[in-house]
């Protein structure tokens, strides 16, 4: 999860926010050599006393600023298209869950379940143990296996939320009447956190999200138990 002063992103926890941050490594060199180059470029013209006909009217500068910025686009493109098309990639999941927003918490659904479901709300401050963090601990984690390619359908029953998870690189609006998908695979076991990032009323600072990757065993005998309660 994030930490205090942090100016990068979270450490990757699926194989989706890996691409994404190699993207963002890829475009940041990229707008930094850039950067460098026109303020060379401005440093020269500034400082210098000298001129040059060739610069003032020349054919084939002109055809360099032309191409060599079209070749940089196609450079970002490309892999952002790549990465735009595996995010909606959804190959036989093994696991459906159904989450809606609701003013404010969150209610989840195993599909795949005959009836196992539960709301999950932020924990209190006055009632987080020692460990917990503030704002962003539900009394009902979501729990997935890890390894495991996961489906979530997201909705909404009031008004616009969004369910968003920035290590598993999961971004995905609940919209009233629509049921939107999103996908992702968390690589490793852990405990990942999220909040709503749609603006939805007052309270909207306190519906955090948090997905909880389990070996599968695991996730096994915490189904087993949630249904035995239902």
């Amino acid at each position: 999860m994030a930490y205090p002063s942090q100016l990068g992103f979270q450490d990757a926890a699926s194989p989706l926010m890996e691409e994404l941050l190699h993207f963002h490594d890829h475009a940041l060199m990229i707008i930094f050599l850039i950067s460098t180059f026109v303020l060379y470029i401005i440093l020269a013209m500034v400082t210098t006393k000298l001129t040059n006909s060739f610069i003032l009217d020349s054919q084939e500068i002109e055809i360099i600023w032309t191409v060599l910025p079209a070749m940089i686009l196609i450079l970002i493109a490309l892999p952002s298209l790549r990465i735009l098309y595996l995010m909606d990639e959804i190959n036989d999941p093994h696991l459906t869950i159904k989450a809606m927003g609701h003013q404010w918490y969150w209610s989840y659904e195993y599909t795949d379940y005959e009836d196992l479901g539960f709301d999950s709300y932020m924990i209190p401050t006055q009632d987080l143990t020692p460990g917990q963090f503030r704002l962003l601990e539900t009394d009902h984690r979501m729990v997935i296996p890890v390894e495991s390619p996961i489906r979530v359908l997201v909705s909404a029953e009031d008004v616009l939320h969004s369910w968003a998870v920035p290590s598993l690189g999961v971004k995905m609006d609940a919209v009233p009447g629509r049921l939107n998908q999103v996908a992702f695979v968390a690589s490793r076991p852990g405990v990942f956190y999220g909040q709503c990032s749609e603006i939805c009323g007052a309270n909207h600072s306190f519906m955090p999200i948090v997905v909880e990757a389990v070996p599968l065993t695991h996730f096994e005998n915490w189904s087993s138990l949630m249904l035995e309660d239902a």
